[in-house]
């Protein structure tokens, strides 16, 4: 039972077409993209923001350093800052790009000795993490120094270090304002990841389909090659891999096509050349029957010189497929080649002469070729060489066999007359 739902699993599997593959690999890789894009866009909103407020505030510290300057040069000590916390806030305040003093620097007019109400938190945050110090390095006000690191400026009165003045760097947005400028941020950031995602979808399946229609054809000229169909061609649209595929399947159809036509007239002409010595045979056969012709040793020789060639006509068509399947196999023996020339030459010397063709050779007599070859290859080659010129000569021709040796290099030539 869990092979059967394999199997229907796998073949469910199969109907995915490539189309909706390559559809939704392209839209994995965008939804991906995206999703590492909204990853470090946000990681860089939260830390350049950040970076950001701290800028802020460095630039804030650097205008209290000149403020507590002049509250030092007013009171010449620390004291005033060390043991009132008002004033320290106000003046603190007094940092604020928002804030606003009253006509000569007097209390806002409620008579109220609070600081602004435009921004108390991010004052507060600011003042809790202020570090003043005298010049002896002693704590004026702020919290104690953590380990974190904090760059102390000087604050310098008539040339003279009086005090140092440092602030705890931010380690995360604690603001509303901020939390919520950063919020509204990676929201818009999240609308325009779906909105990729949204037009990435709607392009990706007119691009998967546009890009699968090539296939689409090859697969379709493919199956009707297979049918049989072999004058099947493709367009070919483009320089890229499938253009190049699109070559090869059309150099494939066109050496099938070939292919299939020359067997079409090898088998043409092998029934034809089966056809002569058979129809030869019937009719001897059959004159014999008919007491037309009598069983002469001339017409059993006839017979058997037509089963011969039938014989070597089937042999023949034997080794052919043996040597396509690779089958052919060499039985390698020293041997001498004009005794194997000399064999094939008398075995056709009866048919030339039936034939009315003059065979002429030229063999240096006595010379010995010494070779290493299969002998019955070399008779197989040799007879199909006579087969043809006895076959492609016209009566009264001639047929020239030479054998010449130069060195270690053996030459065989076998011409025969131009027909009439």
């Amino acid at each position: 039972m869990r092979g059967i739902n394999y199997l229907f699993l796998e073949r469910n599997a199969v109907k995915i077409k490539i189309k909706y593959r390559l559809f939704l690999a392209m839209l994995a890789a965008t939804a991906a993209a995206v999703v590492c894009m909204f990853i470090i866009m946000q990681w860089s909103i939260d830390r350049g923001f950040l970076r950001y407020v701290n800028t802020l505030d460095q630039e804030r510290l650097v205008r209290l350093a000149g403020a507590l300057e002049q509250s030092f040069a007013e009171k010449g000590n620390w004291d005033t800052l060390r043991t009132d916390p008002l004033k320290r806030s106000l003046l603190i305040e007094s940092t604020h790009p928002n804030y606003r003093l009253e006509p000569q620097g007097k209390l806002p007019a409620d008579g109220s000795t609070k600081p602004s109400q435009d921004a108390p938190r991010i004052i507060h945050q600011f003042e809790m993490r202020i570090i003043l110090q005298d010049a002896g390095h002693h704590l004026v006000f702020g919290p104690m120094h953590t380990g974190e690191r904090v760059e102390f400026k000087p604050i310098i009165h008539r040339q003279k270090i009086v005090g140092y003045l440092g602030l705890l760097p931010r380690s995360s947005l604690t603001d509303a304002i901020q939390l919520h400028f950063v919020q509204q941020q990676k929201l818009t950031l999240a609308m325009i990841a779906v909105a990729i995602l949204l037009v990435s979808t709607g392009l990706s399946l007119p691009l998967a389909s546009r890009l699968v229609h090539p296939i689409k054809n090859l697969a379709a000229a493919t199956h009707r090659l297979a049918s049989g169909e072999f004058d099947t061609r493709v367009s070919v649209s483009s320089s890229d891999e499938l253009g190049h595929l699109a070559r090869d399947f059309n150099s494939l159809a066109l050496s099938l096509e070939k292919s299939e036509q020359s067997r079409r007239d090898w088998v043409a002409d092998i029934s034809h050349e089966l056809r002569t010595p058979l129809t030869i045979l019937r009719g001897e056969i059959e004159a014999i029957q008919d007491g037309i012709r009598q069983s002469t040793p001339e017409a059993i020789d006839s017979l058997h010189c037509e089963v011969m060639r039938l014989n070597r006509m089937v042999d023949d068509l034997y080794q052919l497929s043996l040597s396509d399947v690779g089958a052919l196999t060499y039985r390698k023996e020293e041997l001498d080649l004009d005794a194997i020339l000399n064999r094939a030459l008398d075995s056709f010397q009866a048919e030339f002469t039936q034939k009315q063709i003059s065979l002429r050779t030229e063999i240096q007599p006595g010379a010995e070729f010494p070779l290493f070859a299969d002998p019955e290859r070399l008779q197989q080659l040799f007879d199909n060489l006579l087969e043809n010129a006895l076959n492609y000569t016209d009566p009264g021709g001639e047929l020239f066999v030479r054998l010449a040796r130069r060195d270690t290099l053996a030459t065989v030539h076998f011409q025969d007359s131009p027909p009439v």
